[in-house]
């Protein structure tokens, strides 16, 4: 009988450690949807620019300055302070892809820039254009077919900056100007 008690106890034990392996794993999923599939994405870059890409005249944040994140493109950016490292004017695109390794369809990943698509030429392109993309921002990304969602001449800064989880983030790429605010 006490044999019989014994292996009822341990299959209920590993039934009850076999559902919190599981619930766990569901949370896991849902914070990774639930931030647009960000998280594959490369939050740190080299600091080399796309070729073609100008530096801009007179920038709001000048390199070397420091301004506050009022963005969320990543988990723990938003309110951040960032060291500004470069300010360019160009076009810059919101877009939706598949991955070219096979991931779920990205919608409105932001941001990428008109000097990182193929072909890009000098008109910007519009809403509902099909373009393929030349940056890595995120896995899968480099060489993908993207349909252009928005588009917006804008100065983009790349920053560096600590997530309020403590990642030190160099070169990232890119936060638009309406993004940052003043540091106080």
């Amino acid at each position: 009988m006490k044999k019989t008690a014994f292996l009822f106890l341990i299959s209920a034990l590993f039934l009850i450690l076999g559902a919190c392996s599981n619930a766990n794993d569901e949370k896991t999923e849902s914070n990774e949807s639930a931030h647009g599939g960000h998280s594959n994405m490369n939050h740190s870059g080299s600091g080399e620019v796309p070729e073609g890409l100008k530096e801009s005249e007179s920038p709001k944040f000048e390199a070397g300055s420091k301004a506050i994140i009022e963005s969320d493109h990543m988990e723990g950016m938003k309110g951040e302070e960032a060291t500004i490292v470069g300010a360019y004017d160009t076009t810059v695109y919101t877009i939706s892809y598949t991955p070219t390794d096979g991931g779920e369809r990205v919608e409105n990943h932001k941001w990428v820039i008109h000097e990182e698509i193929e072909n890009a030429g000098d008109e910007p392109f519009k809403p509902g254009d099909e373009v393929k993309i030349n940056a890595a921002h995120m896995e899968g990304m480099d060489g993908a077919a993207a349909e252009i969602d928005s588009a917006e001449e804008t100065t983009v800064y790349m920053v560096d900056f600590t997530t309020t989880d403590g990642e030190e983030v160099t070169n990232h790429k890119w936060v638009t100007e309406s993004e940052l605010s003043p540091a106080k």
